[in-house]
């Protein structure tokens, strides 16, 4: 579990951090280079594989989302490296752009949440 809380406490506040300053700027991405696209991609390859080598865990609780995140990364990542110029369509979707961003500040705020909150020490 500390693992599990260390992760999260990297995660959950770059995804709110990302997610908002995104939200904020999200003009500048639709005149973007697919040499740009590829570089992120590369970065959430390398941060996805890093996750899922050191926290491939498959749990019926809350720390899946970490699973998951390293995961959607790798994917990500992998995609955007392949296809960058496919890539860039994502300008087309605002709508479903806006959801994810949601969605993913959701998850970061849930990941916040459980890396730094108080773990009750009383014994029964």
């Amino acid at each position: 579990m500390a693992q599990s809380k260390h992760l999260a406490a990297l995660l959950g506040p770059s995804l709110i951090a990302v997610t908002l300053t995104e939200s904020i700027n999200a003009d500048i991405f639709t005149n973007t280079s697919a040499h740009l696209v590829y570089l992120n991609g590369a970065l959430l390859f390398v941060a996805g594989l890093a996750i899922v080598r050191s926290h491939n865990h498959w749990t019926a609780q809350w720390t899946v989302l970490i699973t998951l995140m390293g995961w959607v990364c790798l994917l990500v990542g992998l995609v955007r490296m392949t296809a960058p110029v496919s890539a860039l369509q994502a300008a087309q979707y605002p709508t479903a752009v806006q959801a994810l961003t949601v969605l993913l500040f959701v998850i970061g705020t849930i990941l916040t949440f459980y890396a730094y909150r108080r773990e009750d020490t009383r014994r029964e």
